[in-house]
């Protein structure tokens, strides 16, 4: 493999921005990162080092396990993971012996991964969504996606911080921040957000402190942080991945999908993680979707594609308007046709209905979670987390409160005729009148947007403050939505997004493969204090 030279990087704190729950602010520094092997690796890279005897899964463990030792509570101090498996090593060893007497299981045998930590595993880790409430709780079973990697041969490093409740507590919440982990840092600006909620995965696979990693979203939280982290992030059609053993907040949008460098690395992680389970009836029709994604990984797959340009979500900061402006030419130069401008007017109006939709579903939801929860969780039902954040309001409501668990409580059941029509409203503006009009349309195999603004200042005043997003449509209508790296804004990353409809992975995968390979815009963190506006 390669030999990887790890960047010096200056890592500063904030002697202006406590690190709630975490360790004391940090004054200015500069430190020196330990150069390593692992720098950007692949897993590819990682597969062809173990094959050849140049590393094991012990040792490429050992690095990414010393990398967050140097760069996630020391020298930059991210915070990224809240809590490391104490079985790692010794689950590594284990692959490392059954590489040697059988051979590899496949591309993950011995291959690092975080997991969110709203993801149950029965093991010595919590799953706690970030809450004081389970800090104790140890899963009953694996979630069906931990079972999955397992078998594929991960290594389970840790868990990563998340925006507490998948940033599904607040009106005003600040993403990146758990009462449980504190606040994640994003690795290209420390006083900047890495968004939600799957913060933590985002900063560390930014950071290299793992190969891979699992978010999960609901409305924008694989794609959000992907992309102010500088990541691919693939956002998966809903019943393509099961949702058994993950914290939930709505059935109708939830699902868990890949964080990583790269968009080979996404479809790897894809393949194992997707397929059937008994435990989520939604994943019945994924047996004739699921695949092995990098089959699809095609250099020349733009060429005659029809690509759509959603203009509506332009115009928020004209610097990133360049970069996508840019995007779209390389999808030119490569090949792609492409329409613009699309028009997608139905996309406003789902505001209107979203959030009544979430509100009943997280109720039914995390109730029947909680009931079935590990014997050390606080609370056994919504009523019980709204009255222990109150009583411990100290630490968990320190920088905001719990006014959408509170509406949530309030709703009825999935019976009520108003839970109905909000989401009948939803999927009549996201899919028939939305994308799916669109795509028709135009004869489109994909649409693309912007995906987030640059990442903002983290703010425990006002909360987050995002400036333009495009997540919602793909994530109302349950729809595959990826983002890859596009470009730099004040040195800040952001993504472009393909997004279609369902079951469209296949497709979106050799898209964003080869406008990742025609333009390789992923670039490494350098642990700024704050961006760099020169």
């Amino acid at each position: 493999m390669e030999r990887r030279t790890m960047i010096k990087v200056a890592a500063a704190g904030l002697a202006t921005l406590a690190q709630a729950g975490g360790s004391s602010a940090q004054t200015a520094a500069t430190t020196v990162a330990p150069a390593v092997e692992l720098d950007e690796a692949t897993v590819a890279e990682l597969q062809a080092a173990m094959r050849t005897g140049a590393r094991t899964a012990v040792s490429i463990a050992q690095s990414y396990l010393a990398r967050c030792d140097a760069v996630d509570r020391s020298g930059p101090a991210i915070n990224a993971i809240i809590e490391r498996n104490p079985d790692a090593l010794a689950i590594a060893e284990a692959l490392d012996r059954e590489r040697r007497d059988k051979g590899a299981r496949g591309p993950l045998h011995g291959i690092p991964v975080l997991l969110k930590d709203n993801i149950d595993t029965a093991d010595r880790m919590r799953t706690s969504a970030g809450s004081l409430a389970m800090g104790e709780s140890i899963a009953p079973r694996d979630a069906h996606v931990t079972e999955k990697l397992r078998a594929a041969g991960c290594v389970i490093l840790g868990k990563s911080n998340l925006s507490e409740w998948a940033n599904f507590r607040g009106a005003r919440s600040t993403s990146g921040w758990s009462g449980r982990g504190g606040q994640t840092r994003n690795p290209y600006a420390l006083d900047r957000s890495t968004s939600g909620s799957s913060s933590g995965s985002g900063a560390a696979i930014a950071a290299n402190l793992c190969a891979i990693a699992v978010g999960t979203e609901t409305d924008g939280s694989i794609v959000s942080p992907s992309s102010v982290c500088g990541l691919v992030g693939i956002k998966p059609t809903v019943g393509l991945v099961s949702r058994a053993g993950i914290i939930p907040i709505a059935h109708s949008q939830d699902t868990a999908g890949p964080m990583t460098r790269s968009v080979a690395d996404a479809a790897v992680l894809l393949s194992a993680m997707a397929g059937p389970d008994p435990r989520d009836a939604a994943t019945r029709a994924s047996r004739s979707h699921h695949a092995d994604y990098t089959k699809f990984l095609d250099p020349a797959g733009l060429k005659g594609a029809r690509i759509g340009v959603a203009r509506d979500f332009f115009g928020a900061n004209d610097r990133l308007d360049k970069v996508i402006e840019d995007a779209i030419a390389a999808l030119k130069n490569a090949g792609a046709v492409v329409i613009d401008p699309v028009r997608m007017p139905s996309i406003p109006k789902i505001g209107e209905f979203e959030l009544d939709v979430l509100y009943f579903e997280f109720k039914a939801g995390l109730d029947a979670y909680l009931r079935t929860a590990g014997p050390g969780a606080a609370v056994r039902s919504m009523p019980e987390l709204i009255d222990w954040n109150q009583r411990n309001a100290a630490r968990e409501l320190q920088y905001f409160g719990q006014e959408r668990l509170i509406a949530a409580q309030k709703k009825g059941p999935l019976t009520d005729p108003a839970y109905r029509r909000a989401l009948a409203k939803c999927r009549l503006y996201s899919r028939t009148q939305g994308i799916d009009a669109t795509l028709a349309a135009h004869r489109l195999d994909a649409i693309v947007a912007p995906t987030e603004g640059p990442a903002w200042l983290v703010d425990y005043v006002n909360g987050d403050h995002q400036t333009t997003s495009c997540s919602q449509a793909a994530a109302v209508a349950g729809y595959p939505h990826i983002t890859v790296p596009a470009g730099l804004v004040w040195g800040l990353p952001v993504g472009v997004s393909f997004f279609a409809s369902a079951w469209s992975e296949p497709t979106l995968i050799r898209l964003a493969y080869a406008y990742e390979q025609a333009t390789k815009m992923r670039r490494p963190p350098q642990f700024l204090a704050t961006a760099r506006l020169t």
